[in-house]
């Protein structure tokens, strides 16, 4: 088997259903598998997939149990040279399939490879990027990022990168993470510890520490409609998201560096409070009451998310 393709769902069933259709339409010649992780939805995705794509292995979950460990139980049945995770809201375009695979046969260095992601209206999207290190999330949090000089303001996201050439880079986005399977055998499976957020840059971190490369090339796009998922979780996805966050940091760096990652963190979630309330009494309009009370809901459930000694396992 050449490539084994995993998709992991959650309520998604429409965008999953067009998903499926593309990947399926744009195989090439490739000799492929594809799992259809069904995290336990509830809008009845996994028998859309059972009746619509029986060429496609169906594993059904009765719960939720997260990113990780839903790709983790389609790791442990895929028997590709290589694996791709792929994210439901996402589609396959032209050729992008076989030439990543053409791609990583040329090169072996190569652990994990990205290719170009476009947002739905056609602009590219900032995949791909360095490691979320303290530096680079304060930039991101205090909006120095924004900063068009000096270039190191946009180093976390590669501001000045156009995603048009070649590029090794530190992190690669879970909505397109071809991997090598000797890679993958090296450096084991996705840590299930990171629930929703994290893991893939926590499995980047390992395979850059084993030797292997992580690397973008251009040689085709999907188009990626982004978090169609997380965005049923309100403001807990923000909250998920900065536990991920917390525990890489706690996981490389150890506790006191996950304390700063928690603070640095705290001061964005408290600043865009403060900003949306302001906006809230000027405007006073449903769009920024909404950013106000998300903000809020996010820093009520802040507290559960210092990192003790006994929160994460290392």
């Amino acid at each position: 088997m050449d490539l084994s393709i995993i998709i992991v769902s959650w309520n998604t069933r429409e965008v999953t259903r067009d998903c499926l259709k593309s990947v399926f339409a744009n195989l090439g010649q490739l000799k492929t598998e594809v799992f259809l992780v069904d995290n336990a939805s509830s809008d009845g995705s996994a028998e859309m997939v059972a009746e619509e794509f029986p060429q496609a292995q169906l594993i059904a979950n009765t719960k939720n149990c997260g990113f990780a460990a839903a790709n983790n139980q389609a790791i442990r049945l895929a028997t590709g040279k290589y694996v791709l995770l792929l994210n439901p809201d996402t589609l396959v375009k032209g050729d992008v399939l076989p030439a990543s695979f053409n791609y990583c046969e040329q090169h072996p260095e190569v652990g994990v490879m990205a290719c170009r992601v476009l947002n739905g209206d056609g602009t590219v999207q900032l995949t791909c990027g360095r490691h979320p290190s303290l530096v680079n999330l304060f930039l991101l949090s205090s909006g120095l990022f924004r900063l068009r000089w000096p270039k190191f303001c946009g180093r976390y996201q590669m501001l000045d990168w156009k995603r048009d050439c070649e590029m090794d880079v530190e992190t690669v986005t879970g909505c397109y993470m071809f991997v090598s399977r000797k890679a993958l055998d090296e450096v084991g499976m996705l840590d299930e510890s990171f629930f929703c957020y994290g893991e893939e840059t926590d499995w980047c971190l390992r395979f850059k520490k084993a030797g292997w490369i992580m690397r973008f090339a251009p040689v085709g796009e999907i188009v990626h409609f982004g978090s169609l998922s997380s965005r049923q979780c309100n403001h807990r996805r923000d909250v998920m998201l900065t536990d991920g966050l917390i525990h890489l940091h706690r996981k490389h760096g150890g506790r006191f560096q996950a304390m700063l990652a928690w603070g640095i963190l705290a001061g964005f979630q408290a600043t865009r409070w403060v900003y949306w309330s302001l906006v809230s009494l000027v405007r006073r309009n449903d769009s920024a009451r909404r950013r106000r009370d998300h903000f809020w809901g996010v820093l009520k459930d802040y507290r559960s998310l210092w990192p003790t000694r006994e929160k994460y396992a290392t």
